[in-house]
């Protein structure tokens, strides 16, 4: 379980981090809370953080985003000697992202259902892939699945 010295902990460790990265002007707002998942309920810690400029942060389709969540999760959890799942976001990219991502699966899906074609989309990160195959395994009349290598990895959409 995360404590409240926890949170204060890992608050303090990502604004170190980041002033020694020298990111000046940054806004760090930390909380805890569960996930429910096949294995029981796993600790997660949300760290939000805001910028004025965060592309450097993010990177490119939010690589560096991802990496520097990696980065922290095994930094904080050897410190804190406890494991827990890290939710890092900046700015709400990755919120943005997700919803960005649901709304083009389900038209990638419309547009297969509605020409009868399958579409390739374009190659993404394997969370990325993730959310759209998520989203759409709710559906019963397209099916999804990844094909390709490595970063030319991607999802095509299908009739049932």
């Amino acid at each position: 379980m995360i404590e409240d010295l926890d949170i204060a902990i890992v608050k303090q460790d990502v604004a170190v981090f980041l002033q020694k990265m020298t990111i000046d002007g940054a806004s760090v707002k930390v909380e805890s809370s569960s996930l429910n998942t096949n294995e029981g309920n796993q600790d997660v810690v949300n760290i939000n953080i805001t910028l004025p400029d965060p592309k450097m942060l993010i990177g490119h389709s939010g690589y560096t985003l991802f990496d520097l969540s990696h980065l922290f999760k095994i930094i904080l959890n050897k410190k804190l000697k406890k494991y827990f799942y890290i939710n890092l976001d900046i700015n709400d990219y990755k919120k943005k992202k997700v919803e960005f991502l649901k709304n083009l699966a389900e038209s990638v899906a419309d547009e297969v259902v509605l020409t009868k074609e399958k579409k390739v989309l374009l190659p993404m990160p394997a969370y990325e892939r993730r959310i759209i195959h998520a989203k759409l395994a709710e559906r019963q009349d397209v099916k999804t699945e990844s094909q390709g290598e490595g970063l030319d990895r991607c999802v095509v959409v299908a009739l049932r």
